[in-house]
């Protein structure tokens, strides 16, 4: 138990490194080619922010653990509202304004719907994972015409201050490949961590994706947008918690799908899934201004932080 625990520690502290070359890299290179701040914090910066859970849910698949991974992409999603902004929100009000980020939100809830359609029958199919990654290169793409057509002022500065300065690209594409190997170890010592302590602590595989694995590929969006909200960025921390939620659904949930397809734990559907939907209204009631810029505010941020515990309470009782 001790080693195991220390694995995740040490794979855990390489994960949040390793994600933060990896994006810096990969934004450097995109910017020696000369692509705008705004597209590439729309597509580079939040599909990177979701690769943690990419190679920690490949990783299991490929060791037929279907459960962890998909533990992994909803138990995120969750946290990243519950916990990431809850915590954030207590630091510092977060201002929406952008209209990006408002049509963002309903795409959301379309992409969720998508998955509890395909998750209906019980059974996660390599179909499902092709249809995961056509809708994940449709939406990558409708960023790119967004990025391009559109001129949002707010999101741009704001992802001006994320994007490496003067980096050139033999440094770029240095710290992208240090990132990625460091990603896969660190991704391989959590999963064996994880699933080491599962064993002995007689829960399921499920329960240690949604909570210990969830939680740690959730500390990169954590600190990222605490980061975000100190320079009064919060259009940044919330736009990133919305993108790297649609990426976890469609890159993540295909990882398990095409790597180790079959059936799954009932109670992702009877239990997480709903949880899921709901953390998502919580956000969308909360950020979205109807006539007037939406705003979480700290007592929200709250509501939120106490939900979460709830759920892993519920969690723990269950297990």
């Amino acid at each position: 138990m001790l080693t195991a625990s220390i694995v995740i520690i040490i794979g855990l502290i390489l994960l949040v490194w390793s994600a933060d070359r990896f994006v810096e890299g990969a934004s450097g290179i995109a910017k020696n080619f000369k692509v705008s701040p705004l597209v590439i914090g729309l597509t580079i910066v939040s599909l990177c922010t979701s690769l943690p859970e990419m190679i920690v849910a490949g990783i299991a698949a490929l060791e037929g653990n279907n459960n962890l991974g998909i533990g992994n992409a909803i138990g995120s999603n969750i946290a990243n509202i519950g916990l990431v902004l809850g915590v954030t929100a207590l630091v510092a009000p977060l201002a929406i304004q952008s209209h990006i980020l408002k049509r963002e939100i309903p795409v959301l809830f379309l992409i969720m719907f998508l998955a509890l359609v395909l998750f209906w029958d019980g059974e996660l199919s390599q179909i499902d994972g092709v249809i995961l990654g056509c809708s994940l290169i449709a939406f990558v793409y409708w960023l790119y015409k967004i990025g391009m057509k559109e001129r949002d002022a707010v999101l741009e500065a704001e992802f001006q201050d994320v994007i490496p300065e003067n980096m050139d690209m033999k440094t770029s594409i240095m710290w992208l490949i240090i990132g990625l190997v460091v990603l896969i170890v660190s991704s391989r010592m959590m999963v064996w961590g994880a699933v080491e302590i599962a064993t002995m602590l007689g829960v399921s595989d499920l329960v240690i994706g949604l909570t210990i694995i969830a939680i740690g590929t959730s500390l990169p969006e954590l600190v990222a947008s605490i980061a975000s909200v100190l320079k009064n960025e919060s259009e940044l921390a919330v736009g990133n918690i919305i993108g790297s939620n649609i990426f976890n659904i469609l890159a993540v949930l295909m990882m398990p799908a095409l790597l180790s397809p079959g059936t799954f734990d009932v109670a992702i559907l009877e239990r997480d899934m709903p949880i899921m939907f709901v953390f998502t209204v919580l956000l969308f009631a909360m950020a979205y201004g109807y006539k007037k810029a939406g705003q979480i505010t700290r007592w929200e941020g709250g509501i939120l932080l106490s939900s979460f515990s709830a759920y892993l309470y519920l969690l723990y009782i269950q297990s």
